[in-house]
């Protein structure tokens, strides 16, 4: 039975699509956020604003460098907070089918908003140390959960949690990068990113003995990271499924460039640009391993119907 207040098929499938549209804005826009945050922190521009949540006072200062870049910073986060607001508007309209995705955009917002105190903290707090790992460790959860949402909008009626047991290699390798991206965190607040100036190990090097043993731990980390994710998307490449192919080829490549740009970052003493670029790497190999961990514990619900337009029946109360 449904009533005549009842959405259509139609309607509904109407909504999923833009439902599907905020959720892959969403991820991208915070993808772009961590590797803009990754850029002020590089160019040593974390302080270009000493006040918050205006930039001294200011609501756009554009002519200078480092506020600038801070402020952009906080202004995307503004648009990535708004995205995720609308998302979770969308996602009433669609019922049931779009709990999954309305719960985790939910947990999103809840996560950015934890973000968004961390990097005020940080701010008052002269960027100490602490701060800026912890807004770093909070800004890869909070990609992975809005990567997991852009995920779960593409399959209609999405279940996860009884699927994701058995997924040991993917949780392992997902794991492992996020030790690997935290590592490298301490490595640039410990002032180790130039301590090594040779790679894979560590010859000859002037710098103090516990400076090279953050160096050491790092790249031990990303060795043993770089199995495991070798591992995970092989398992994804024998899959006869043309998605887990693809996510295993661009993972495998985002690995192999990351990897390199690593090495070329320490022989050259870590210039500013290569830091950027190797941390954005790092970011979008995890959000592809998030994603492919993701995809592979969804299931469409037994009485849910696909969500791409092809049916316009009723919603049955």
């Amino acid at each position: 039975m449904f009533d005549g207040r009842s959405p259509t098929w139609k309607s509904v499938d109407r909504t999923a699509r833009r439902v599907r549209t905020f959720a892959l804005t969403t991820a991208v826009s915070t993808y772009l956020l961590v590797v803009l945050g990754s850029t002020v922190r590089v160019s040593n521009s974390g302080m270009g604003c000493s006040s918050w949540p205006l930039c001294d006072g200011r609501v756009g200062p554009i002519d200078h460098l480092h506020p600038l870049l801070e402020q952009s910073h906080r202004y995307l986060a503004t648009i990535v907070v708004i995205a995720i607001a609308a998302l979770i508007a969308l996602t009433r309209r669609g019922g049931v089918r779009m709990r999954q995705v309305r719960n985790y955009a939910v947990a999103s917002l809840a996560i950015v908003s934890v973000q968004i105190v961390l990097g005020a903290i940080t701010v008052l707090t002269d960027n100490a140390p602490a701060t800026v790992a912890a807004h770093l460790v909070v800004g890869l959860v909070f990609l992975a959960v809005v990567t997991a949402t852009a995920v779960a909008s593409f399959i209609d009626g999405a279940t996860f949690w009884h699927r994701f047991e058995g997924q040991w290699l993917a949780w392992a390798s997902v794991g492992a990068l996020f030790v690997v991206l935290l590592s490298g965190s301490i490595v640039v607040d410990g002032g180790a990113e130039a301590a090594c100036r040779s790679w894979p190990a560590c010859l000859a090097s002037p710098s103090p003995t516990r400076l090279v043993n953050l160096q050491y731990v790092h790249r031990s980390l990303v060795f043993v990271a770089a199995c495991l994710v070798v591992a995970y998307l092989a398992r994804l490449w024998r899959s006869r499924a043309l998605a887990q192919r693809a996510a295993a080829i661009v993972g495998i490549t985002l690995l192999v460039a990351q990897i390199v740009v690593g090495a070329f970052d320490a022989v050259l003493g870590a210039p500013a640009a290569l830091a950027d670029v190797h941390l954005a790497l790092a970011s979008a190999l995890w959000t592809v391993v998030v994603s492919a961990l993701v995809a592979s514990a969804v299931a469409p619900s037994s009485n849910a119907s696909p969500i791409d337009g092809v049916h316009t029946r009723r919603l049955v109360q």
